[in-house]
Formats: C-alpha cells, structure tokens, sequence
C-alpha cells in the first residue's frame, strides 16, 4: 500500500504536467443552446425598445433595428459561446441563425410582431446575425477585448435609432408584370376584370401572400360615378379600398391608381408598421392589357410600386416575389373564370 508521501513523490515526478487539463463541463442539460436563447433575448429586448410608430425614433422599419438587432443577437450567441469553449468558424455561422429564428419567433409569441413582416424578414436576419457572429469570433480569437466589442455592438442601434428618423428615406420604384393566355374572347375577360364577385378562397388562395397572412380578395367591381368610374374592392377582414380607373380602353386597356383611406385596413389586417399607402409602402398603379390571339386573348398584368426604407434592395427583391406570384395567381383566376363561363356557354 502507497503512503501518501509517496504518492506525493508521484506526482512530482517528470511528465505529469504533460497530461492534458479537463475540458470545462456545461453544468446544464442543453447547457450548449443558451447562447442562442441569451442572443435571441437581447433582440427581443432590442425589438420592445423599437416600437415607435412610422417616422419615429425607435420605430421597427429603421435601418438601425433591421441591420443591428440581429448582429447583436450574433454577436452575444457567439461571445457567451466562446466563454464555455473554443468555436469553430461554421458555429459562427450557424449559431446566429438559430437563435435569430428564436427571437423572430418571439416576437410571434408576445404579439409584437406580425406574421406577414416576420414570414419574409427572417432570410435578412440570419444573414446579418452571422455577420455579427463572425465579426465577435473574429474579435474573440485575434484580440483581448470582446466585451468592449460586444457592448459597442449592443449600443449602435440604441445610439442610431433616435437621430435616423431625421433623415430622409430613400424612394425607390418598381413593377412587375406577367402574361396569360386565355381561351376565351376578349370582351369576356374584359367583363370579368370589372366585375370579379363572389371570389372564393379557393380560387386565389395559392398566392404565397395569402399563404402569410395577406386577405384574400373578395369582390372588385367597377362602378360609376361622380369623378369617373372606380374599381371598389373588398377583401377579407373588413379590407377595402379603391381602383380609380384612368385608362379605359373596352376589350383592350384598363388602368387604374390605388386609392387608400384611413379606414382601408382595420387594426390587424395587416402588419400595422407597414401599410399600404404608408410611409414606408406604397401600392402605385394597375395595368391589364387585352390582346386578341387566335383561339383567345392574351391577358398582361402589370403592377407598380414604392418603397421607402434604408433595405430597399432587400424590401424590393421581397415586393418582386410577392407581386410576381400574385400577379400569375389573379390571371390563373380571370382565366378560370372567363374559360368556365365561355364553356357554359357553348
């Protein structure tokens, strides 16, 4: 039996201190997945702080949330990451992705948040949140301030949210188009694009904006009146507004501007922050063009519109998606229902 001097001697001996040191232990069941709950909780903190309406300090559309908020989300995910153990380069990543995903998520669950906004912000999230991952692996491997760092990134959106409503939001105008054939004459295409009654959620509702939460449309029809003749429209969820028509070519061209009210969209219809005919988006005009081909008419939609944030380049690749599938979707309608009547008539 060993004495414990002798064990003492032991461990004295040469080569010991060559047996490497336990690696720290998470003293936690999923004790690796709170950095990402701790980034995400920072955002969520960041999101409440932003709730100012449109044009104010603090409101969710600036710049200065859009692009921060998720940086820090990254950037704290990766600092308390790095203080259990060493991280790789894809965990810098990653990691941010999830624990953006997690407080998108949260704002879903505290109903700050639309799910119309939320559903198409999440890609821009996660890229900004590893942006801000890797930016705090890099601090964390090549210097000795990353709590410096971390703080700095914290504090941008707080500093820059209260002065960047003070500077003007750039405009930027776009369309789209798409075209459709439709084996039926062209008076009576023309007929169904000035009185669309009666729509069914199944005949429009594979637009993915209606898959997010946009109101489906429920009626559009043309009527006269004392200014000329208006489109009135009616969707879902008390939504309504008007098409004030300016060319009017019959069987060929017609035209029209988005006219809105303040009571267009009641409270929950949309995401409140960006309405249509806002400050920061803007539904401009209309164009069906009426070509007669052999056998039936070529149907063309184009729409126009305007966008007035600091992400425009995002908000617009965003708009071209939505209107592009929904521009298809509304002619695989007209068509639908212009071959069925035409049918019924034969």
């Amino acid at each position: 039996m060993r004495t414990e001097p002798e064990e003492s001697k032991l461990a004295d001996l040469p080569g010991n201190d060559d047996v490497p040191a336990p690696k720290p232990v998470r003293g936690m069941p999923f004790g690796w997945f709170w950095p990402m709950f701790a980034g995400a909780a920072l955002a969520l903190v960041l999101r409440l702080v932003f709730s100012g309406g449109p044009g104010q300090p603090f409101s969710a559309m600036l710049g200065s949330f859009v692009y921060f908020a998720p940086a820090a989300c990254g950037a704290v995910t990766v600092y308390l990451a790095e203080r259990i153990e060493r991280r790789s380069w894809g965990y810098y990543l990653w990691a941010p992705w999830v624990a953006t995903a997690l407080f998108v998520g949260g704002t879903l669950m505290v109903f700050i948040e639309g799910i119309i906004c939320a559903a198409f912000i999440v890609p821009l999230f996660a890229v900004m949140g590893s942006v801000g991952g890797l930016a705090m692996g890099i601090v964390c491997r090549i210097t000795n301030w990353p709590k410096p760092a971390l703080y700095s990134v914290a504090l941008v959106p707080l500093l820059l949210g209260g002065i960047e409503p003070q500077w003007p939001n750039p405009d930027q105008f776009s369309n789209t188009s798409r075209t459709l054939f439709i084996a039926a004459p062209a008076e009576r295409v023309w007929h169904e694009l000035n009185a669309a009654r009666d729509i069914r959620p199944s005949e429009v509702g594979d637009a993915w904006a209606y898959r997010v939460g946009v109101p489906m449309p429920v009626s559009g029809v043309t009527v006269d009146t004392p200014e000329g003749r208006v489109r009135q429209v009616q969707w879902q969820k008390n939504v309504h507004f008007e098409e004030v028509v300016t060319e009017w070519q019959p069987d060929r061209l017609l035209k029209w501007r988005f006219r809105f009210a303040p009571d267009s969209f009641p409270a929950g219809a949309l995401d409140d922050h960006v309405m249509i005919g806002g400050q920061y988006f803007d539904l401009r005009d209309a164009t069906y063009t009426l070509t007669p081909r052999d056998g039936g008419t070529e149907l063309r939609v184009a729409v126009s519109w305007r966008l007035s944030t600091r992400f425009n380049w995002y908000a617009d690749a965003v708009m071209q998606f939505l209107f592009g599938d929904a521009s298809e979707n509304i002619l695989r309608f007209y068509k639908a229902r212009s071959e069925a009547t035409v049918a019924v008539a034969g």
